[in-house]
């Protein structure tokens, strides 16, 4: 068992849904989420509370799978970044599940 999670825009949510789906991953959560991107620039001349820091709706899905069903869906998903003509790739991690009931 591990816990794979997945961040993008919201304007990815139906094709995520999608990529879990075709990765026979059927039990999945999503939350809300807002996302930063920062240049390094930025980060040295703006104060903390400027407005140039605007986050942008992003989403959080996450589910418990196994590792073959993780496998297929990071594959789904490297083939859909590589289609993508914007700079807003979907990221995905695992994490290994120690003990779980």
């Amino acid at each position: 068992m591990k816990l794979v999670i997945v961040t993008a825009v919201n304007e990815y949510k139906k094709d995520i849904i999608r990529l879990f789906k075709e990765a026979k991953i059927e039990q999945f959560s999503d939350a809300e989420i807002e996302g930063f991107k920062i240049p390094p620039n930025l980060l040295v001349a703006s104060n903390w509370f400027s407005p140039g820091n605007k986050g942008a709706r992003s989403l959080l899905f996450f589910s418990f799978s196994t590792e073959d069903k993780i496998d297929s869906l990071f594959q789904l998903i490297k083939n859909y970044n590589s289609g993508l003509e914007t700079n807003n790739p979907i990221k995905a991690l695992v994490l290994p599940i120690e003990k779980y009931l």
